[in-house]
């Protein structure tokens, strides 16, 4: 398609008549090729990428830097997690109501702010307060999902997709080695000013760069959907107390009372809140896109593979990387050089987004979830067989990465394809919520796994076989899961 054609397809729709007496400001005539949107874009979803990943590589500092515990400094990762999962819920939902672009300025004002609130302050609450705010980024990914799909002719929509969800793939391997570096070389600090800055500057792309659309009623018209208050707070606390419970349970253990409280709470809100959005004409979360048998089943294959591959072999590499076990288990590496052949791993990955994006859209999201789910099976056979060679570790990480961004990508391309364009981001933002669920479940319960068996007597690498056991199990559930999936009709 040319680029003629692209600038054409991006052209804004003309208001309507109420406000056609009033000239549009210069952002809404704006009209950019497809290669600046989607640059705009990526380049806007790394920050939320790297916000979400650098706290691990400074972990280990804050310990040290505030004489704490590891539980008390994970609250910096943690409160991140909560705030994260409820904006890509509440946000992706308000930026389909008022537009995009005006909620993702926002939310990049506020990940800026949060920044500068942990680099300024010298102490932990400081750095967890700014990490609170920080987590309005949760909401990034959903919105320029739902800008690409937009601002940008149906054909190019799904390598776009591909390209904005595969840069967290890399960007979140980037951030360990770029927050390391700045921890050896500088300070913690610095880590939260490089944050602030590309938070800045992204948001002044958003603001002088990527085309506008007016508002529903026009620039200086208000939309005539309302906001559902209630839904949106009761959301977000269902959300964060589950996350919250499953993040504990690692060191509480799931039969502690408070994580059992957190939990069940959490579920017992949510099925309140179905009740009462499926009554209301405005929910904050459209549950009537459950009833499209292609955005359900999405949703459900979304929890199999982040309960298992995602969520599980993202934490088990590390691990056998640098582990250095009496009884062999683990190569025993420094994390510089773990740091480095996980991230030549992701780069590889990234490099395949645009791959799984070109089989989206010729085939459908459908085909390239099922090359990433068996991709995955290969990954983890090679984790089972090999993870006493250094060879087969390096070879299987690079087809981890390779299935993780075909599922990163593939995933929201079926939701894009599954509901309508009005709906992207809420629907996007519900799938990443789903995910991270899924994910800190599957962590969780790996993490257990292997405990038992340390503590039992069994041994490291017998525990690791049922990890991977598990992980092969929920990898066979997710494909069975896409095969039953529509295939693309248009």
């Amino acid at each position: 398609m040319s680029n003629a054609h692209d600038r054409q397809a991006l052209r804004p729709s003309p208001p309507d008549s109420a406000a056609s007496s009033t000239p549009l400001p210069a952002r809404y005539r704006r009209t950019r090729p497809a290669w600046v949107v989607v640059t705009v874009l990526v380049f806007v979803e790394i920050i939320s990428a790297f916000e979400t990943s650098m706290m691990y590589a400074a972990m280990p500092t804050l310990i040290v830097e505030f004489d704490t515990d590891a539980a008390t400094a994970g609250w910096a990762v943690t409160s991140f997690l909560l705030v994260a999962a409820a904006s890509a819920a509440v946000c992706g939902r308000l930026g389909d109501m008022y537009g995009r672009e005006r909620v993702l300025v926002v939310v990049l004002a506020a990940a800026a702010i949060g920044s500068l609130v942990s680099a300024l302050g010298d102490s932990l609450g400081a750095i967890i307060a700014g990490r609170t705010i920080q987590g309005a980024a949760g909401a990034i990914l959903p919105l320029c999902i739902g800008l690409a799909r937009e601002h940008l002719p149906a054909s190019r929509v799904p390598v776009a997709v591909s390209l904005v969800s595969g840069s967290a793939v890399a960007a979140g391997a980037a951030s360990l080695l770029v927050a390391g570096a700045l921890i050896d070389h500088a300070s913690w600090h610095m880590i939260f000013v490089v944050t602030a800055i590309y938070a800045f500057g992204a948001l002044a792309l958003v603001v002088f760069v990527l085309p506008w659309r007016p508002r529903p009623d026009g620039p200086g018209g208000h939309t005539r959907e309302r906001i559902d208050h209630l839904g949106a707070v009761t959301l977000a606390a269902a959300v964060a107390a589950i996350l919250l419970g499953v993040n504990k349970a690692q060191s509480w253990g799931w039969t502690d009372a408070r994580v059992a409280a957190l939990v069940v709470g959490g579920l017992a809100a949510l099925g309140l809140l179905v009740v009462r959005e499926l009554r209301i004409p405005n929910p904050i979360v459209n549950l009537r896109l459950f009833a499209q048998r292609k955005f359900a089943i999405t949703m459900i294959a979304t929890v199999a593979i982040s309960a298992g591959p995602l969520g599980i072999v993202t934490m088990i590499i590390p691990l056998v990387l640098q582990t250095s076990d009496p009884d062999g288990f683990g190569l025993g590496l420094s994390p510089t050089h773990a740091g480095w052949i996980s991230f030549l791993g992701a780069l590889v990955g990234f490099a395949c987004t645009p791959l799984s994006g070109r089989i989206s859209g010729a085939t459908g999201a459908r085909t390239a979830m099922l090359l990433g789910s068996a991709l995955f099976a290969v990954s983890t056979v090679m984790l089972l067989v090999g993870h006493d060679s250094l060879a087969v570790m390096s070879a299987m990480i690079v087809v981890g990465s390779i299935a993780t961004a075909f599922a990163y990508t593939a995933l929201p391309n079926l939701v894009v394809e599954a509901v309508p364009q009005e709906n992207t981001s809420e629907a996007t933002g519900t799938n990443t919520v789903v995910r991270t669920v899924g994910q800190g479940v599957g962590t969780s319960v790996a993490t257990m796994m292997l405990a038992h068996a340390a503590t039992s007597g069994a041994g490291t690498t017998s525990g690791l076989v049922a990890v991977g056991v598990l992980v092969l199990a929920l990898t066979v559930v997710t494909i069975a899961l896409v095969i039953a999936i529509p295939r693309r009709t248009t």
